[in-house]
């Protein structure tokens, strides 16, 4: 192999270390989160590429467009409460 390459013997290592360090049970729901992730990325990727395809809009800039909901003023101390009747 190239001289200061990684050798098959050097991958090894690197599995025991990510095993001993995450866990037998944190490995495979961290692949599974990389593996969501990469298709959000790609789908979002082609998204953008094809030109037919109306804007996308992330789902925070969506939220943040929808009216916020009306909250009560606040009272001040010794200010009575009035009951609608």
């Amino acid at each position: 192999m190239l001289r200061n390459g990684l050798e098959p013997w050097h991958l090894l290592i690197v599995a025991i270390v990510f095993i001993v360090l995450f866990g037998s049970r944190k490995l495979p729901d961290t692949a599974r989160a990389l593996g969501k992730s990469m298709r959000i990325l790609k789908s979002e990727a082609k998204a953008m590429k094809s030109d037919d395809a109306s804007p996308v809009e992330p789902a925070s800039v969506q939220m943040a467009a929808e009216p916020a909901p009306a909250q009560p003023e606040p009272r001040t101390v010794g200010e009575p409460t009035v009951s609608p009747s």
